[in-house]
């Protein structure tokens, strides 16, 4: 069949769609049949899939591969496209639909997956690579390369797509996924490689990372962005509103009615714990089936999961109450609208969600918010600013994370061996380790080897052996198994299975959380109020309970950061509020601010003192994020107590932070400048921080991607929280005192300094600082900005009354004298 005749039959399938090619696929197409690698960048729901399989789908049928015959002379599935996912779920689905036009065309083609979910029969087929098109997992692709036939299995592969690379670029995760592309495409110089992303702020640099090799790859733009249209559910005007807060269940009669106006929603919420909480407030007051009502989040089981993402492919659902781990693009057609609990933190993120409804090529999305609290509207207000400029966040990709390196030699080393130098300059050809220098590769093969200098009289670090041929390579049966287990770079803390007495799997839940319940104790999990019965081996065995209320659980890390492009967007409203609803709503209060105090702006930062009757709090508004903000909280209070003895405690939420001195501290304008210079910051961070200590913690993950802890054999009870952090604390403390130059140690060291505390956002919002007029303010009482973050320092001060209960007394005050 001649190419023209492949498009022919391709548009055919189109036709008998409904549909017509758009100009983008057909370019992608083009790029594609013309041996070109690239990266596609377009919006959710336009169609990106068929843009890409379309290239595999036409080469199929103009050059089919040669017929690998088996024994009964029937064709055998041989791997020609790998189709790779950040999500499961979206593995799932994707699987789906590539299936879909292969009968249309008369390919013969098998599509398999080959994820953790996968079943034992998948999971043989991928490992034997019969399949066509294989869809799976950055992790799950590591370990087929870890077998030593994996590249053979894949040697008439001609295409890899990283779909969502966007999900992948900023994160470690990306870097297993960049270095295993590079041995395939060295394996198979012919190979094609495509990422599929949404837009993102820093595309040039997201195809750098995908092609290294490649600068002048295509970067083929795809649909226009879909029209996003954003709708804010206020409450009435004079109504009394939160100052502060996170949940939002004040708005519960709302989002109920708007619910009921549609067929099909989702409610997307930031944590897990809010998911939970909002499926139980919708439970107690939902008018219809229970069953139309359902609950979605990375803590359930696959088996739950997988039932809600059915029932919505097939509209028996009326509400899925969810978090990210329904972000991606899972296509889900008969959603009707989307609505947002609480701040999305992030441009792309609202874009994305607001991407799931209505997810058909040439509709615009749509999304209503939900506010917790009043000044959540202005980052409503900031979002739509955003979407009228084309503003979008970057994701700087990580480089040098050499535990993620040593993983990935350990798997090489089984996967047939390899030699030091020429593993070296593949590694050096990815973005990610184009800079490691000699010193810090030899620090990585003595770890791999012995574990270091400290550790090498003990043989569990003994992994991988140099043979006489000099040639690395992995021989104890058990190390192999131990590492294949441990492959990967997503760590979490320790957690406990949660499984009815008598029946199936719900999920999982932090141990640290299941380990404060006793036996009869009640918690609300899968969107049911359980009774512990028995804690056994890290499973928590439960039974309905009927009636009554139960804790919810916390999952740690669940906070979500204000992004640094929506912050700026934030203080240029507060600078100029435009006529949206939002703050047209929200006149009132900023009126307030500006009579007690002063609004935000570019152009100046706002500080106020205000004194209470439990003493002085100083109150500084960079709009730099919770993480940079407490970082500078922390810098500046140990920059005061230089000037004077003190004791000083801070706060911090994404718009500032709250310093509540002792004694009292004088203040003046030169003085505050004086405090937030960025001149020694590492050097004053090391004194203000327990670095040490953080490193520690630091250190846990890193020593598990790395191999460093050894996990627990299948059969065997699994390790808890408690035992990791010992084992981590451990080895941690060893080679403080007897390998301090140990390449993880400093790893750990520079991830808090470049990831936690985020050293470079620390410097430029301390730069920001300097450059803006200085506003320093003495308001009579708290106001609208600075009450969320006396509120927010509440929480770690002892009391015999709830924290809901003290704000709101305080905010009743307020409001009484201020007439808000």
């Amino acid at each position: 069949m001649t190419r023209r005749e492949a498009m022919a039959r391709l548009v055919a399938w189109f036709d008998s769609r409904g549909w017509a090619p758009l100009p983008f696929q057909k370019t992608m197409w083009r790029h594609y049949l013309g041996g070109a690698s690239g990266l596609l960048h377009t919006p959710t729901g336009s169609g990106k899939t068929l843009a890409m399989f379309g290239g595999p789908l036409l080469q199929a049928l103009a050059d089919p591969l040669p017929p690998v015959a088996g024994r009964a002379r029937k064709r055998v599935p041989a791997l020609q496209v790998l189709w790779i996912t950040p999500l499961r779920a979206l593995a799932n689905d994707t699987a789906r639909a590539l299936r879909e036009p292969l009968a249309g065309l008369g390919l013969d083609w098998q599509v398999g997956l080959r994820t953790g979910d996968a079943s034992t029969r998948d999971k043989r087929l991928a490992r034997e690579g019969r399949v066509d098109v294989l869809v799976t997992t950055p992790e799950s692709l590591a370990l087929l390369l870890s077998y030593p036939d994996g590249l053979a299995t894949m040697r008439q592969l001609r295409c890899v797509v990283v779909d969502e690379w966007h999900e992948l670029l900023g994160n470690k995760r990306g870097v297993l996924l960049q270095l295993n592309l590079r041995r395939l495409r060295d394996a198979l110089p012919a190979l094609q490689l495509w990422g599929l992303s949404a837009t993102l702020g820093n595309l040039d640099q997201a195809r750098e990372v995908l092609l290294p090799d490649r600068p002048d790859a295509p970067l083929v733009a795809g649909a226009r962005p879909r029209p996003v249209s954003v709708e804010t559910l206020l409450p009435a005007q004079g109504e009394r509103f939160p100052w502060a807060g996170h949940l939002g269940l004040s708005q519960l009669q709302r989002v109920l009615e708007k619910l009921l106006t549609v067929g099909t929603s989702l409610l997307f919420t930031n944590t897990r714990a809010h998911a939970e909480l909002w499926h139980q407030a919708l439970s107690a007051v939902w008018p219809e089936d229970p069953a139309t009502l359902a609950l979605h989040h990375g803590s359930l089981d696959p088996a739950l999961r997988r039932e809600t993402e059915q029932g919505l492919r097939e509209g028996r659902l009326r509400c899925v109450v969810a978090t990210s781990s329904l972000d991606l693009g899972v296509d889900f057609p008969a959603v009707d609208q989307v609505l947002q609990i609480g701040s999305p933190k992030g441009i792309a993120r609202l874009v994305q969600r607001a991407g799931r409804a209505r997810h058909q090529p040439g509709q615009s999305g749509h999304i209503v918010c939900v506010p917790s609290h009043a000044l959540e509207l202005v980052e409503y207000a900031a979002a739509r600013r955003a979407l009228a400029s084309g503003v979008i966040e970057a994701r700087p990709p990580p480089t040098l994370s050499l535990d993620v390196l040593a993983q990935h030699c350990v798997s090489c080393a089984l996967g047939g061996g390899f030699h030091p130098d020429a593993l070296l300059a593949q590694v050096r050809r990815t973005h990610a380790f184009a800079g490691l220098d000699t010193a810090h590769w030899q620090g990585v093969l003595d770890f791999i080897v012995q574990g270091g200098r400290a550790l090498a009289q003990y043989p569990d670090f003994h992994k991988v052996v140099r043979d006489a041929d000099g040639v690395y390579r992995v021989h104890d049966r058990r190390v192999a198994l131990r590492h294949r287990l441990s492959i990967g770079t997503i760590t979490s803390d320790g957690s406990a299975v949660v499984q009815f007495l008598r029946g199936g799997r719900l999920g999982a839940v932090e141990e640290q959380f299941v380990g404060r319940l006793r036996p009869g104790d009640r918690f609300q999990f899968a969107g049911r109020l359980l009774e512990l019965v028995r804690l056994e081996n890290l499973t928590a065995y439960v039974r309905l309970a009927k009636g009554g209320d139960g804790l919810v659980p916390r999952w740690q890390g669940g906070r979500l950061p204000l992004s640094d492009a929506l912050a700026q967007e934030m203080e240029a409203v507060f600078d100029a509020p435009s006529p949206s609803p939002e703050m047209r709503w929200l006149a009132p209060l900023l009126a307030l601010q500006s009579r007690l105090s002063a609004l935000p702006s570019p152009s100046r930062l706002l500080v106020e003192v205000v004194r209470r009757r439990e003493g002085q709090f100083v109150f500084v508004y960079p709009f730099a994020g919770r993480q940079v903000n407490e970082g500078v909280a922390a810098l500046m209070a140990m920059r005061l107590t230089r000037l004077q003895a003190n004791t000083i405690g801070y706060a911090a939420n994404d718009y500032g932070f709250v310093l509540a001195p002792a004694r009292a501290v004088a203040l003046d304008g030169p003085g505050v400048q004086a405090l937030l210079q960025p001149d020694n910051l590492f050097e004053d961070l090391r004194d203000s921080l327990n670095l040490a200590e953080l490193a520690r913690r630091q250190f846990r993950d890193i020593a598990r991607v790395s191999g460093l802890l050894i996990p627990a054999l299948p059969g065997r009870t699994p390790r808890s929280l408690r035992q990791l952090q010992a084992s981590s604390g451990l080895l941690y403390d060893v080679l403080r005192q007897h390998d301090p130059d140990h390449l993880l140690l400093a790893l750990a060291e520079r991830e808090v300094l470049h990831a936690q505390l985020d050293l470079p956002s620390l410097a430029a919002t301390l730069q920001r600082c300097q450059a803006r007029t200085l506003c320093l303010q003495a308001p009579a009482s708290l106001g609208p900005l600075s009450f969320p973050l006396w509120a927010e320092r509440l929480r770690g001060q002892l009391s015999n009354e709830d924290w809901k209960t003290r704000v709101q007394r305080a905010a009743q005050q307020l409001e009484a004298r201020h007439g808000a």
